[in-house]
């Protein structure tokens, strides 16, 4: 036992001696990554409207067409569809199932805008309703400086009673001043969606020269940021919900496009090439 524990002394002593470390010696530092500008501006999106009493939802990205058109006063025929390059699977036996009202067969297609969200929300949980909708929403477009086929959405849904468009209005502002502070304001322009009665376009002041006029707003001090309206209540029926009864807003806008904006980036394109010399500038 003894001759045994000297062994094991001697080689404990020479595998020290071998594995010895140079504490001097200099190393590289590690490279530690970071999140990604979307998801940054997009946490930073969901973190400003929780802070307003929104909570936040999530649905599926592959869709049926009753969710993504129909149930949002968009039937089959309706010439508004044409808004949307949309992109549809073909998963050969199973590419019909049933739609969501259990009626006929429906194609699946990847869903056009985030709005899909909304409609699941309003059949699974009664009003009153405070939700935001963040996601990846896909169109058939060409990548250029402002289009990708691939982009992201956030869309907020509020259903009460006695909403009206100057509650719109107020919350607007108030995500304004929130997420890109007091000295930029909003503003309402008639428009037309075929899921909001009365619709809009919403503005807010030019964040680079916040309203004097520039290049970059073509002078007006104006830059258009989403569109809103009150929920149509066609949508409020196709959901179950009885618009004589409950009223609601919706509004939506692009994430990606709030990213440019806020950080001065000239092409969207650049965020999704992965050239870590620029992605490391956020």
């Amino acid at each position: 036992a003894v001759a045994k524990e000297r062994f094991l002394s001697v080689t404990q002593r020479a595998e020290l001696e071998t594995e010895r470390l140079d504490l001097s010696e200099s190393v590289e530092a590690t490279a530690r990554g970071h999140l990604h500008l979307v998801t940054q501006t997009m946490e930073r999106l969901e973190d400003v409207f929780v802070g307003m009493g929104f909570t936040v939802s999530e649905g599926p990205q592959a869709e049926t067409d009753w969710y993504n058109f129909e149930a949002l006063n968009l039937p089959a025929a309706h010439p508004a569809r044409s808004m949307f390059d949309t992109l549809y699977l073909d998963l050969g036996d199973r590419t019909e199932i049933g739609d969501g009202e259990g009626g006929e067969a429906t194609n699946i297609l990847l869903r056009t805008h985030t709005s899909p969200v909304q409609i699941r929300v309003m059949e699974t949980l009664p009003p009153p309703i405070y939700t935001v909708c963040p996601g990846r929403v896909f169109r058939r477009d060409t990548a250029d400086a402002s289009h990708m086929p691939v982009f992201h959405q956030i869309e907020g849904l509020v259903v009460d009673h006695g909403i009206s468009l100057a509650d719109l209005a107020g919350t607007l502002n108030e995500f304004t001043a929130a997420y890109f502070g007091g000295a930029i304001r909003s503003r309402l322009r008639p428009s037309y969606f075929p899921f909001t009665e009365p619709s809009a376009e919403f503005d807010i002041t030019c964040v680079i020269c916040e309203g004097d006029g520039c290049q970059t707003c073509q002078r007006t001090g104006w830059i258009e940021l989403g569109g809103c309206g009150m929920v149509h209540p066609n949508v409020l029926g196709n959901c179950g919900i009885d618009s004589e009864e409950w009223t609601g807003f919706a509004f939506g806008f692009g994430i990606d496009r709030l990213a440019l904006m806020r950080y001065g980036i000239k092409d969207l394109r650049d965020m999704y090439t992965n050239d870590i010399r620029f992605l490391r500038q956020f």
